[in-house]
Order: structure tokens, then sequence, then C-alpha cells
């Protein structure tokens, strides 16, 4: 009897500790979108299972609730000391990581998270997310192969723009959309929020501007400017202010900060269409109907304008705690500008050479008003012309040169080059295989090889570049799948580009992951092209 005793024991201590094979052999295998930056592989496999519980330590308490609820599991989170078997968070008190780093350690008895922030929590969450199965939720246990993961982004901007003025997309589509960008580490969600075509936001002060220039009577037909051919379907949409808060809640969960986008003094047809008095000449206008560019912009002669965006900015501020407004700057015609007499006024009192130095005060009066609330501007890089404002940070898309310029002179810069950070161009050459878009043509492999650091720029000035983000502008994409259709898996790759350092990024080894990585993005039900 005793002898039998002594077998039993032995082979439940020999159940206990075996060791589960590690069902990988090759780290690419999991498909990580983004390349983590140091990986790996182990002996061995660690078991999940229901029962497997979320330890925190040190007082760790890292926003991990939504991950457990996205992955269907019921999973218990404890403070318990025994992390046997289970998923251990443990706080690193140091200065010397980067305050999003992270280390995950998967041993066949546990999972060890390591990270100084909750951010760098999640960012591990969302790698050992991308190693669950996709038959989890009928799965009562899977297994994770032994792994060593050291990782941490390479840019501080990591971001997304979307133009909701040309089409508007529901605040469901809003939530998916700030979702995929978290799945891929990304950071910011840049959201262009007026247009000549629609003013998407509700300011309580101002109700004309969701009365009347969040509605266009029609849209152009594809790309007939001449004759002008329009669908006679009146079009609009925008979303208000509970709206608003809900969507910035959800991406603050996620670690995404929300940047909105008020144009001025151009791309503001849809304003002055309820507000005429706030143009040069006071005409009645309509909200656009047809894409490209106006010349009836605000009047930078008129205090009125001023006073009317300052109080727009009070809600915008309220709604918004990131530290950065967009106020556009692009693409804004002086015409009218030139025969405004209180334009010319303007010019004449403040000293300035021309309407471009008339378009830098706009810009700088703006500013001053921002900065005193405790934000920081940023403008597209037509913001140089007449003079930088004297915080502003500059988003570069005509090219890399205005980047390379506001760089050298100590301003802060988001490299979104029209080529190849817009999303708006065919991805094939072979325009007709592809839906109807503005024309350009940007594929995979050019996303994936662009770097945001340029190579004029000298060394010196490396500091000022932020990082990097793709632009969906929204002319030919009037549903939410065509949107995804146009941005992923474009968008997979330029994660890649500003989380993963440069030396570190190969094409082909992207490739061979996002065919493993296809798969989780049917999972998360996203429309993407399918041909590289």
């Amino acid at each position: 009897m005793r002898i039998l005793s002594i077998i039993l024991l032995a082979l439940s201590l020999w159940s206990c500790t075996k060791t589960i094979e590690n069902p990988i052999t090759n780290v690419d295998d999991l498909g990580l979108i983004p390349k983590p930056q140091s990986v790996i592989l182990e002996k061995g496999a660690f078991e999940f299972s229901k029962t497997t519980k979320f330890v925190f330590k040190n007082e760790a308490h890292p926003n991990i609730q939504v991950l457990v609820d996205e992955i269907g599991m019921s999973n218990e989170l404890s403070t318990e000391d025994n992390s046997e078997g289970n998923i251990e968070f443990i706080t690193l008190d140091t200065d010397s990581l980067h305050s999003s780093a992270y280390f995950i350690d998967i041993a066949p008895n546990k999972i060890s998270i390591k990270s100084k922030s909750n951010e760098g929590f999640f960012y591990a969450l969302q790698t050992l997310r991308q190693m669950w199965p996709d038959t989890l939720l009928v799965s009562e246990s899977y297994i994770l192969p032994a792994i060593k993961i050291y990782d941490y982004p390479t840019f501080e901007w990591r971001g997304s723009h979307l133009d909701v003025g040309r089409h508007f997309y529901d605040k469901d589509f809003i939530l998916k959309y700030i979702d995929l960008l978290a799945k891929h580490k990304m950071n910011t969600f840049h959201w262009h929020l007026t247009e000549d075509q629609g003013w998407r936001i509700e300011i309580k002060k101002y109700p004309k501007l969701t009365q009347i220039s969040s509605q266009r009577k029609e849209t152009i037909v594809k790309k007939n400017f001449d004759p002008y051919i329009g669908d006679g379907k009146p079009y609009g949409g925008f979303y208000t202010q509970e709206d608003i808060k809900e969507v910035v809640a959800y991406a603050q969960e996620r670690f995404i900060t929300v940047v909105p986008e008020i144009e001025m003094p151009g791309h503001s047809l849809a304003a002055l269409a309820a507000y005429p008095e706030l143009s040069c000449n006071g005409k009645e206008l309509e909200v656009g109907t047809y894409w490209g560019v106006y010349e009836d912009v605000y009047c930078a002669g008129n205090d009125s304008v001023f006073t009317f965006l300052e109080n727009v900015m009070d809600e915008v501020m309220e709604l918004f705690p990131s530290k950065y407004i967009h106020i556009g700057g692009d693409e804004s015609p002086k015409a009218r500008w030139k025969v405004c007499d209180k334009c010319q006024a303007r010019i004449k009192e403040e000293g300035l050479k021309d309407e471009h130095e008339l378009q830098s005060y706009f810009i700088t009066r703006m500013e001053k008003y921002l900065v005193s609330k405790g934000r920081n501007i940023i403008g597209w890089d037509e913001i140089l012309e007449g003079g930088l404002a004297p915080q502003a940070t500059v988003m570069s898309w005509r090219g890399e040169a205005g980047g390379i310029e506001a760089a050298k002179q100590h301003h802060n810069v988001i490299m979104s080059p029209n080529s190849p950070c817009y999303f708006d161009h065919y991805q094939s050459e072979d325009i007709d295989s592809e839906p109807f878009a503005i024309g350009g043509f940007t594929n995979l492999e050019a996303v994936y090889n662009y770097n945001p650091i340029p190579k004029e720029l000298p060394e010196e000035f490396h500091k000022y570049i932020l990082g990097s983000q793709a632009n969906v502008w929204t002319e030919y994409m009037p549903t939410s799948n065509q949107v995804e259709y146009m941005a992923y898996p474009r968008l997979c790759a330029l994660s890649e580009v500003v989380w993963t350092a440069d030396k570190d990024r190969d094409f082909e080894n992207f490739e061979f992951r996002l065919e493993r990585h296809k798969a989780r993005l049917k999972t998360w039900k996203v429309t993407f092209r399918n041909n590289n």
C-alpha cells in the first residue's frame, strides 16, 4: 500500500511539473503587428484557461477590463500573492524606461507583465491579445508559447486622421475606427470635424452650425466639375456633444488622444453658409456640394470672426482634453482678402507685407488665445507661409519640405506627406480594379518603407519629428466599409513604421506576418484589401 502511494505521489508531481511543448518554432509565425523591438523564443508553453487569474502586484491597476471583456473571458482579477498559473502585473519604479515600454515573460508556470505605466500594460495586453487563437470564444483553454518580449514605441505621435466633413460616419463606426487603432498600438486619432461640405460638431452657442452647416443640398457625382452634375440628394449629419464625450472617453480607455480639427481661415464655407457676416463680402452662401477649394474664407479683418472662433474653441476645449488643437490653415485662397477693405486695413494697421503675412497674423492670433487656455496648435504646412506662429506644430503634407523647414526652426513636426501617407490614393496602378478614388498611387510597400525622419534633415533636428500619421480624406468614400478598405492593411504597415525601429523593419518579413494578421482583421470584422 505504501509503495502504491509513493507511485501515485510521484505521478502527481510529474504531472504538475511536465512541460508543454512550445507550439511554434519561429516568432514570426505569431504574426505580431507592429513588430516588437525584441522577441526571444523560449522552451515550453503556458496553458491559459478560464481559471487563470489576472494578478496585480505593487498596487498596479492597469486598464485591462477592456481586453478581458473583448476576449470574452470571465477571468478573475486578483491581488493575491500567488502568481503560479496566473498572469501577474508588476509595476516598475524606474526612470530609465520609456513610459510606454513593457516586458512580457511567458513561462510554463506563469506569465509576467511588467511596465512603469498603465499605458505600457495596455500595449503588452494588445501583444498578448494577438496570440489568442481565433477559436477562443469556444475554447476552454489554449496554449501560449514561452517567449520573452521587450517593447516600446519609436515615435511619440502614432496616428490616423479621418475626414468626416466630406462624408459623415456614425458614432459606432468612429468607435470601431478608434478600437482598430488601439489594436495596432496607435495613440492619436485626428478627427477632421469641419469642412466646406459639412460642419460635424455641435456648438451650443451657435445652433445654426448644426441646423444649416451640417447639411448640404446634394453631392457632386464623381469628378464632373465641367459641367457640374449633382446627385440631387440632401446629405448631412453631425455629432452631438454627448456623442463626442462618449468617443473621447472610449479613446482614453484605449490610451488614444483625440485631436479635433476646426478648419480656419479656409475650408470654412459650411460655417459661412450659416453666418455669412463672417465672410469678406457678407453675401448669402451655401454649404459646398462639390470637392475642391472655395474662395470664400473667414474675413481676417473682422474682429467678430475671432470672437466667433474663440467661442467655438471654448466649447471644443471643454470636449477635448488633448494638448493639441488642430486649426487647419491649409489651402486658404487670398482672393477675397485682396479686395476686402477690412482685410486690407488690417494689413496696414499691423504693418504686414501681404496676404500671406495676414494669414500668419490670423493663425498667430488664434494660437495666442489657445495658448492662454493651456493648449497648443497644429496646422498644415501652409502655416509656414508668412511666418510660423511661435509655438505651432507643423503637420507636413505637401511632401517633407515644410516639415524639414519647421524642424530647422525648432518647431515640432508630424510627418504625413501625401505620398505615402494619404490613404485616399489608389492601392493599385490598375485603377479599374479598385474603388473610385481621388487619384495617386500608394501601395503597401511604399507605406511600409517610409521613414518619418527625412534623410536631408541633420541629426540635431531629429528630436523635433514627433512621428507620423495616415490621412484619410473621404471625398470618394461614401461608406464606412470603403474607409476600412482604403485604410487597411496600409494602416497595419504604418503602425510598424511608427512603432518599430527602422533598422529592424523588413518588408518581406512584414508580408509574412501580415498574412497571419489578416485572420485577425477578419475576426475583427474589418473590410480590407486582400492583395498587396
